[in-house]
């Protein structure tokens, strides 16, 4: 056990697929992230706090929080109750990972309060269950990073297999119209059946991409930031998204999509100018469209879940 029985922690916002690597590439960034306070009781069982206006539910059967958090009690020797407070500043449905910032951050703190008995794999195990919760699905593209940090490629799930990836120095750019794409509802309309040349042109681009993660090679990143099996069918779900990505590469962006099942567009920048001219592009798109939005300015987070220690 730790000596403490409260912890703070940051759990990140989180980018899943980095455009042709779907369920398998992800990265964690610095803004925004969710606010969480948990404390270790002795009682048994798991209350849930929200401090934000969300109306998230605080029954841990219905929160992806507590469906993490429950996964991880079924594994313990011991009996142990956890208090938890939400501060929600990843909105739900963004497509940067709030259920996974939730999952994630509620299984890391309790780690840290038991003395990290559990592995990083572990704490993945656990909170893909915050994933199944709220999609219908166990994926890990964004409880990976966020648990990991940096760039994480899930080689498998069953069994999990984790690989980090070198993170590259780069600015990320992150616009979030103001419009609900729900993960359940993104993948429904996903083909089921794709045409091999499609499929050979998106491994190309996959091992393209984790290639030029490896050396550095941001050229070869650029190139290889296309997506010909999801971004067409998803995209349509997403206003502006085509000049989105067009506005943003004729102003010097590496390339970029759709963030996890949208409804926001990230884009990656060698300098932080180019970022900054990325999103007053993608300010003038959703401007003209009459669409609200919010827009981050933001690098890779290469430690996952912050912890803060008193």
């Amino acid at each position: 056990m730790s000596k403490l029985s409260t912890i703070t922690v940051h759990a990140p916002a989180t980018v899943a697929n980095m455009v042709c690597g779907f369920d398998v590439l992800g990265f964690a960034v610095n803004e925004p992230y969710d606010i969480m306070q948990l404390t270790l009781v002795n009682e048994p069982g798991i209350t849930i706090h929200n401090k934000d206006n969300y109306n998230l539910p605080t029954d841990p059967d219905k929160n992806v929080a507590g469906a993490a958090l429950q996964a991880l009690m079924e594994e313990l020797t011991i009996p142990v109750g956890f208090d938890l407070t939400i501060t929600k500043q990843i909105k739900p449905g963004s497509g940067v990972g709030s259920s996974a910032a939730s999952s994630a951050g509620a299984v890391a703190a309790a780690n840290y309060l038991l003395g990290n008995i559990f592995s990083q794999e572990d704490l993945v195990r656990f909170a893909m269950n915050g994933e199944k919760l709220a999609s219908g699905v166990k994926h890990a593209d964004n409880i990976a990073p966020c648990i990991f940090g940096g760039v994480t490629l899930i080689r498998s799930i069953f069994p999990l297999d984790i690989i980090s990836l070198t993170a590259p120095e780069l600015f990320v750019t992150i616009v979030h119209p103001q419009i609900e794409v729900r993960t359940s509802d993104a993948r429904s309309i996903l083909k089921q059946q794709v045409l091999l040349k499609d499929a050979i042109r998106q491994w190309g681009n996959i091992a393209g991409l984790v290639a030029g993660l490896q050396q550095q090679d941001y050229d070869l990143i650029g190139r290889s930031l296309e997506d010909v099996l999801i971004e067409p069918v998803r995209s349509i779900l997403i206003p502006g998204f085509d000049e989105v990505k067009q506005r943003s590469k004729t102003v010097g962006a590496l390339g970029g999509g759709i963030s996890g099942s949208g409804p926001s567009i990230f884009m990656l920048s060698k300098e932080k100018e180019i970022a900054n001219s990325v999103a007053s592009e993608m300010e003038a798109v959703y401007q003209s469209l009459h669409v609200d939005h919010h827009i981050y300015i933001t690098t890779i987070n290469t430690n996952g879940v912050r912890f803060l220690v008193p």
